[in-house]
């Protein structure tokens, strides 16, 4: 009798843990699925975040299934609100687009692990401490866009030799503006070129830029990179650049397909993978402050002859033969 009394006992504790156990499993396993929020300055999804995702995929994580992603679409008036939200809602990485992006979660916390999918420059805007030892809480891509500017000049002398003024377009809530505004006008004083920043404070002030260059008799503008890609304005300075006939030039994602007359800049396709590389391996256990800041190694040369012709202008052949390619 006692042998059955134990026994029986035995079998009510053992059903007893398992069905404690169960539970606890589930929930562990259900912890376990990595969250990350993505906050960036584009209205709707585009091919930047596909290869971002699709990279992601390749790497083994699959949305949905072992990895969770929340963006957050910000506007210059909601960036630090929604990215302060995604700190509160605790997620494994914050993966930034753009350097308003990446300035605002560093500004929210110190110690999610961040993830630039993009900057301007890492360390001068103070994200890094230097690109192979980033030191913090935040490590990715750096596009060191504003030291390009050297060769857009370059490429605007190639296509207009008596090129005697430039003017810069530049967005001043993103606080990188800054460098880009210093390295064209370094860039634009070494080919003794005169220079002309225009700093704006809202995109509504775009047609009156034009119109203050036209009036300038300014030849050629440089085109900040967020006014393309993250403010969606290059179909319109496209159009205004034609109608002004001032020869536009930019590193925005998409300028020339939309109607600017030269783009010339990195891939961001093969960024974006970069990116995503960078959140498995923080996944898989590194830490920001020991992985290397990347700089692309790719860039573009993008001709829009439509635009080019609309404008007067004619590009030498040997400036079409190096572009990767041409829009008729």
């Amino acid at each position: 009798m006692k042998r059955k009394i134990g026994w029986l006992v035995f079998v009510l504790l053992f059903l007893g843990t398992i069905f404690v156990t169960v539970p606890i499993v589930k929930a562990q396993q259900q912890a376990k699925i990595p969250r990350i929020g993505i906050l960036t300055l584009t209205a709707k999804p585009n091919d930047t975040e596909a290869a971002f995702e699709d990279e992601l995929h390749n790497l083994g994580w699959v949305k949905g299934q072992n990895i969770t992603i929340e963006y957050r679409r910000a506007t210059r008036d909601t960036l630090v609100r929604l990215d302060q939200e995604l700190v509160e809602m605790k997620v494994d990485i914050l993966a930034a687009r753009a350097t308003p992006a990446v300035n605002a979660a560093k500004n929210a916390t110190q110690t999610i692990p961040i993830v630039m999918i993009s900057s301007a420059d890492a360390v001068g805007s103070g994200f890094v401490k230097s690109l192979a030892r980033p030191g913090g809480n935040i490590t990715g891509n750096t596009f060191i866009l504003p030291e390009l500017a050297g060769k857009r000049i370059e490429l605007l002398k190639e296509i207009m030799p008596k090129l005697p003024r430039i003017a810069f377009l530049a967005y001043g809530p993103d606080p990188a503006h800054k460098l880009f505004v210093k390295h064209a006008q370094d860039a634009a004083d070494g080919f003794k070129i005169e220079f002309q920043p225009l700093i704006m404070k809202d995109v509504a002030e775009i047609d009156g830029a034009f119109e203050s260059f036209e009036k300038a008799r300014t030849d050629a503008v440089i085109v900040q990179t967020l006014f393309g890609p993250i403010l969606g304005q290059s179909k319109l300075i496209g159009t205004l650049g034609v109608k002004h006939r001032v020869a536009t030039i930019s590193d925005g994602v998409g300028f020339a397909e939309q109607g600017g007359m030269v783009f010339y800049g990195p891939d961001a396709l093969l960024m974006s993978r970069r990116g995503a590389v960078f959140v498995d391996k923080i996944l898989k256990g590194a830490k920001p402050a020991d992985i290397p800041v990347e700089q692309p190694t790719k860039f573009d040369l993008i001709v829009n002859l439509k635009a080019v012709k609309q404008i007067g202008l004619t590009i030498p052949p040997h400036v079409l033969a190096r572009a990767d390619k041409v829009i008729r």
